[in-house]
């Protein structure tokens, strides 16, 4: 049976998208609506959609569809998000049931779209896909653009790109560069300080380009400045998505002097070769990735460094993917992802094709994965011995044994998609303590709790 004024969200895809998840909630619930785990309880269901690649439209659709199947009398479905904004009238002609659309450019109108299906005469959906909203809109109606699990945070600094990819469809779905005010940033992160956060980690398309659209030049830099003037409880602040070609020497500086600012940098680089790197319309300065990684390392040490890349693009030939692979080797990243290219219709790579048989583009990525996951064990064992910050994130026991086992991440490892620091025994939830690493995996660490010293800090992490 539903629950009047209830709602039950389902967020998918990036945690971009769950910060916009976590802002219509935040309207929801001022509005007097009750969240629900179940999906029967709920009178509004709400599927937040991704429509970055194929494989996330697939789950999307089969979200939206199960909630529609399964949906019962008084109820409302809303797809909302990147699928929807994309794909409206599509997203209607495969799932029948759906109630209204909303897209991701229009998040901040959720109430309005409710209130609007209430009133409807007849039970068509109702569209809220406005032709005028060219990006996402600043009218934010004063709910914080973050999203908290526990001790640790994200804060979306701006939304949309401007950025040509020829593989991305995300100018499509998001419009161009909007970054948020930065007052409105620094406010977000002194309630998270206030509520006891230890790591806020900045998002956006792309974080480096944070300020341009606002007339500002070092936006980012001055930023993570302002941040540390702002929050100097926060034990971590992490900087996600860093463009090729725009970190800038400020960048570097600013994060070398403030240990906050921790020694971790996301770079998605996509490929090697300058001539995948043009047709991907990406920087294909590849020396200029040497030369600034070479400055990083220099000015901070301990830099530990995560990028991802993209196998299979048309036109990538056997030299060229072999150059990833030597370039991979070269760098020695700690963290990486990688993708098999993605057809997506309406890019400015759609004249391309998709020419590149499947098999041959997983035996690629398998390859890379193979001689990534070398190189990251390596960089794990170079670990072993040394006294790192974890931030434990939960408890649990080794299966098999009962013992127990806290989990927790180092700086070197970004929330959700980096590895984890297993530790003896049950240290506190949501606090940072200095564990003496003894075991390595190629994407785990493991280890227990130094009890010579109770707090080590990134300044003598960096000074080692």
């Amino acid at each position: 049976m539903t629950v009047a004024k209830s709602f039950h969200l389902v967020s998918l895809g990036c945690a971009k998208n769950t910060v916009d998840s976590e802002s219509m909630a935040q309207l929801l619930g001022g509005a007097g609506y009750q969240s629900t785990a179940s999906a029967d309880e709920a009178e509004v269901l709400i599927v937040n959609t991704c429509g970055f690649i194929g494989p996330a439209k697939d789950e999307s659709y089969q979200v939206l569809g199960d909630l529609a199947a399964g949906k019962q009398a008084g109820q409302m479905l809303i797809a909302a998000g990147c699928l929807t904004q994309r794909y409206g009238q599509e997203v209607l002609q495969r799932v029948p049931g759906i109630d209204g659309l909303l897209g991701t450019r229009r998040w901040m109108d959720v109430l309005d779209l409710i209130g609007k299906l209430r009133q409807r005469p007849h039970p068509e959906p109702l569209y809220h896909l406005p032709d005028e909203a060219l990006t996402v809109g600043r009218d934010e109606k004063d709910v914080l653009r973050i999203a908290a699990t526990g001790p640790s945070a994200y804060i979306k600094i701006a939304d949309g790109c401007r950025r040509p990819c020829a593989f991305c469809a995300i100018p499509l779905i998001k419009g161009t560069l909007v970054s948020r005010p930065m007052e409105a940033i620094l406010h977000e992160a002194r309630a998270l300080q206030d509520a006891g956060v230890r790591e806020i980690n900045l998002i956006a398309q792309d974080s480096t380009d944070y300020g341009h659209d606002l007339g500002q030049r070092g936006g980012l830099a001055a930023l993570l400045e302002g941040l540390v003037e702002a929050v100097p409880e926060v034990d971590w602040i992490r900087v996600l998505y860093n463009y090729p070609g725009s970190v800038s020497d400020r960048q570097i500086e600013v994060m070398a002097q403030h240990a906050q600012l921790i020694p971790y940098l996301d770079m998605p680089l996509q490929h090697a070769h300058p001539q995948t790197l043009k047709r991907m319309r990406r920087p294909a300065n590849v020396d200029w990735v040497y030369r600034t990684l070479e400055k990083m390392r220099a000015a901070i040490p301990d830099l530990a460094l995560r990028s991802t890349f993209i196998v299979g693009y048309p036109g990538e030939t056997d030299e060229e993917f072999e150059t990833l692979m030597d370039f991979i080797r070269d760098i020695r990243f700690d963290r990486v992802g990688a993708f098999t290219f993605s057809f997506e219709p309406g890019t400015t790579s759609e004249p391309l094709g998709d020419p590149i048989a499947q098999e041959v583009k997983d035996e690629r990525k398998e390859r890379l994965m193979l001689a990534q996951q070398k190189i990251s064990l390596e960089n794990n064992q170079a670990q072993v011995g040394k006294t790192l910050d974890v931030l434990i994130e939960g408890h649990g026991e080794v299966e098999g044994s009962g013992e127990s086992i806290a989990v927790g991440r180092s700086y070197r490892d970004a929330p959700e998609i980096d590895g984890l620091v297993f530790v003896e025994g049950q240290p506190p939830v949501g606090e940072i303590v200095p564990v003496r690493i003894t075991g390595a995996m190629p994407y785990d660490l493991s280890g227990e709790v130094e009890t010579t010293r109770s707090v080590i800090s990134l300044d003598s992490l960096q000074a080692s």
